[in-house]
Parts: C-alpha cells; structure tokens; sequence
C-alpha cells in the first residue's frame, strides 16, 4: 500500500495530481502509513463513517454503468488509452447521458449543439434536440 499511495500522489503520472481529498472505505489496508504519504502530498484521507452500506450504492452504480456501457464493449490495449477512454465517458455521462435518479435529467445539459454527438468511434452516442 506504500507504493500505491507514491503511485498515487507522483508529481508526474500520479491519479490524485491536482486534487485535494481521497475518500475511502474503512479498509485495514488503508493504513496510517498510507495517510501519511497522502497527507505529506496535500491530499486528506477522508474515512467513511461507520455502519455506512448505502454510501458506496452511488459509486457502485456508475461503476455498474461504465463498465456496461463502455469498458466491456472495447479492447483497451494501454493505460492511456483508458483513461482517454475514462475521459471521454465522463462528458457523455455528465452532459448527453439522462440519469433515473434525478427524474431522467441530465446532470449539465448542453443543448446549444442539436446535432447528433458520437464519442469513442460511435460506442457512446446522443442525439438531442432543438428547444421548443
């Protein structure tokens, strides 16, 4: 978990760069030895409280989602190309894609565009509207 926890906070290629928080779950893997590291990078471990099953529904879900919808359709061949593939699955998920959770809206609609969008070689599509 030390050198995750370097990989993590590398000034170059680590994932937490630019970011400030990391939360967690209660983990015996997640150590103080691990904390330290990531506090010593500016980032805070945050814990989740106790007795908690329903704060990883919402991580699990998009997980479900990204996998179903994205991941298990390509052949990733890289880490780069993941996260290109992570990144461009992120725009569709926040601006094109409608969530049940919060009554089939989008989370940051962008209607100026009413031409149909295909991300990732036509994987992830959408077709919008012109406003009334």
């Amino acid at each position: 978990m030390e050198q995750i926890a370097r990989n993590l906070t590398d000034a170059f290629n680590g994932f937490l760069t630019g970011y400030h928080f990391i939360i967690h779950d209660r983990d015996p893997l997640f150590t103080k030895l691990f904390s330290s590291i990531l506090k010593s990078a500016g980032i805070k471990s945050i814990r989740l409280p106790r007795n908690s099953p329903n704060l990883n529904a919402y991580s699990e879900r998009f997980v479900k989602s990204i996998k179903h919808e994205c991941l298990n359709r390509m052949v990733i061949f890289s880490e780069p190309m993941l996260q290109h593939v992570v990144k461009e699955y992120m725009v569709h998920y926040h601006e094109d894609r409608n969530h049940q959770g919060i009554d089939s809206n989008i989370i940051k609609p962008n209607f100026e565009n009413s031409e149909p969008r295909n991300q990732l070689g036509g994987l992830l599509k959408f077709y919008g509207r012109k406003a009334a």
